[in-house]
């Protein structure tokens, strides 16, 4: 997918309302709204160009790998549950079928053939791949003023991993108190966040946590709320286009996966401020996005130093007194661009409905839906 510039985006639009749709129309009949925004994220997203097809040779052909592949993103468009209500609507809907590349019914491939596809797919990384050809082929050469990045609890029908309990060291023996004169203490273990900074993102990423377990962490009423299942991270740009993604265990902690998330969308776009909610104010973060050239705007979390809390509850009060509003507070405001999207992404792409197991999986699944869901935010944003 070459580079499409902010004119190209537009001459594209008005290529597929202007001849696209009407051809369609005339052989199809009418169009529904939900056809026409399928048949335009499929335009923009270009999944043939990552999905190979069968030239002949020995073994068994991969027919209809790239209509599943279609069919994959059409389920997403649509909202389905799972693949049985999936070939249900392509059995019934002329229309569908023919979008994603079957003639008849009886060309439809068998339930057990699309669940091969998809194992394939999940192995290749393929929606993985058609986000970031996207991404690029887009966003590239945009200078992206915030991203903002929180993360959403992904629900799964999986059984959660126990994680294994650990034998404990044998400690040396040693007598209470202080130790003795000239003996140098024992030096701490570094925490996940400290071994980061010395890793690089291919190793960050494969310390992270990928286990279906249990997550626990507190509403916006303040109540605790648990979970199984895994923690979806994001990165989004302003405009709701989500960035960067990441897949982990539901326990896992916000800011452990904050530096790669930094690393991987600075790869990706160029961008001048990350915002942040208070579960990512730590001070190797703070650095290592400042590294990247970025500026760092973070809800400050006092934790349990009482005194800087009420240092910032006394500034809060100064300001609603004064009426005054700090720039970095109004641009803080954007992050909600993030709670948009995971609320997009759940409840109009498939990310609250999700039955299948395993990590590449579920994060196949999730990715489909993120495809569709940046095709048809740019195409929101162009149009």
């Amino acid at each position: 997918m070459q580079l499409i510039l902010s004119g190209q985006l537009k001459q594209f639009v008005r290529v597929m309302q202007g001849r696209l749709f009407p051809i369609l129309e005339e052989q199809l009949g009418p169009l529904t709204d939900k056809l026409r925004q399928l048949i335009a994220v499929l335009e923009l997203v270009q999944v043939e160009a990552k999905v190979g097809s069968w030239h002949g040779g020995v073994g068994r052909p991969a027919r209809h790998q790239r209509a599943i592949a279609r069919a994959f993103v059409a389920e997403a468009v649509y909202n389905l549950s799972d693949t049985r209500q999936l070939l249900d609507r392509l059995a019934n809907d002329v229309s569908l079928r023919r979008i994603c590349g079957w003639e008849s019914r009886r060309s439809i491939p068998h339930e057990s053939q699309f669940s091969r596809a998809f194992a394939s797919f999940a192995a290749s990384e393929l929606p993985q791949q058609l986000h970031l050809a996207l991404i690029e082929a887009t966003q590239k050469e945009r200078i992206v003023d915030h991203i903002s990045r929180d993360s959403t609890e992904i629900k799964v029908r999986e059984k959660p991993v126990r994680t294994p309990v650990a034998t404990a060291p044998v400690k040396e023996i040693r007598k209470r108190g202080r130790p003795k004169k000239g003996e140098p203490p024992a030096p701490p273990e570094p925490t996940r966040l400290q071994r980061q900074a010395a890793m690089t993102l291919e190793q960050i990423l494969d310390d992270l946590p990928r286990d279906c377990n249990v997550g626990t962490k507190k509403n916006s009423k303040g109540y605790k709320e648990s979970w199984t299942g895994y923690k979806l991270h994001l990165d989004v740009a302003d405009g709701q286009i989500p960035i960067s993604c990441i897949l982990t265990s539901a326990s896992l902690h916000d800011s452990q996966a904050a530096i790669p998330l930094a690393l991987t969308t600075a790869l990706r776009v160029t961008n001048l401020y990350d915002l942040s909610d208070s579960a990512y104010d730590a001070p190797l973060i703070h650095e290592q996005i400042r590294s990247l050239g970025h500026i760092p705007i973070i809800d400050a979390n006092p934790r349990r130093d009482t005194a800087r809390k009420a240092e910032l509850q006394a500034e809060e009060k100064r300001c609603k007194l004064l009426n005054f509003t700090y720039a970095e507070d109004m641009r803080y405001r954007e992050r909600t661009t993030v709670e948009r999207v995971n609320g997009r992404l759940k409840d109009e792409f498939g990310g609250r409905m999700i039955r299948v197991r395993g990590h590449a999986k579920v994060m196949c699944h999730l990715m489909f839906g993120i495809v569709a869901l940046a095709a048809d935010q740019i195409l929101r944003l162009v149009t």
